[in-house]
């Protein structure tokens, strides 16, 4: 999982996602920018979707940190044996 920031709104979430040097914006599952800053990621989903009341200040985000093994189950009893048996 990428780093990212979350604001949940009633018709879908918004994410603000880390993506190599840049930003993404996604409202939903959809793109809706790409951006050097997240503050203008920001500015940009305000300036889009006035009704969905999306907070200024980045702090007001929930940020989710980098944890690219997360999404990866653990690994299974017979792949265990056979790193040790390694």
């Amino acid at each position: 999982m990428l780093a990212q920031y979350v604001f949940s709104a009633t018709e879908a979430p918004f994410r603000i996602v880390r993506h190599g040097h840049r930003w993404r914006a996604l409202y939903g599952d959809a793109e809706v920018g790409r951006y050097d800053l997240p503050e203008d990621a920001i500015r940009d989903l305000r300036d889009r979707y006035p009704s969905a009341r999306v907070p200024r200040r980045l702090g007001d985000w929930r940020f989710i940190p980098d944890a690219p093994l997360r999404h990866l189950p653990p690994p299974t009893a017979a792949a265990m044996a056979r790193l040790s048996a390694a």
